[in-house]
């Protein structure tokens, strides 16, 4: 999953658009979702943008200051890029991600809850979309016709450098 619209683009359109919704890694997050964490965190750099086509290669490049990660979910992407907020987090920057719960695996254990500033699971489930060309957010319609939750609870988890993570 990639994260939310380009910000000239969050114009909101609810019309649905007749395309099954499939297991690929490029999902937009809901803007209204994004714009709350934005407003608390004050991104200014997105690691790997939503995008249909060009894709950015966000583990090879430098962050900014205040990071949005929802990464791909796919778990070899995913475990990469919370790999890489904490080395950006040992930098003294802001990483905060948007990861689907998985408190059983190593990644959880291992890397996330020892090196996590805040950990906050989301009540619901968020129903991640796709941009059409004009950077319109819309939400997918499954095999039924019908849009449907995302298929897995959501938590942000935050990386701040600036601040000692949570035991």
């Amino acid at each position: 999953m990639y994260n939310h619209p380009p910000e000239d683009g969050i114009k909101q359109n609810l019309n649905m658009r007749k395309i099954h919704i499939n297991n690929d890694d490029n999902y937009a997050t809901p803007p209204d979702f994004y714009k709350k964490l934005d407003e608390r965190f004050n991104f200014d750099f997105d690691p790997c943008p939503y995008c249909e086509g060009e894709v950015v290669d966000g583990l090879s490049i430098e962050w900014g200051e205040r990071n949005f990660v929802n990464p791909p979910y796919s778990r070899k992407l995913k475990e990469a890029f919370v790999r890489k907020g904490i080395e950006e987090m040992k930098k003294g920057k802001l990483c905060v991600f948007l990861l689907p719960v998985s408190t059983s695996t190593e990644l959880f254990h291992d890397w996330i809850k020892p090196n996590a500033t805040e950990i906050e699971f989301i009540r619901g489930r968020i129903k991640f979309g796709k941009l059409d060309k004009d950077g319109n957010f819309y939400l997918p319609l499954n095999k039924h016709g019908k849009t449907q939750s995302g298929t897995k609870d959501s938590m942000v988890v935050v990386f701040d450098g600036r601040t000692p993570p949570c035991k």
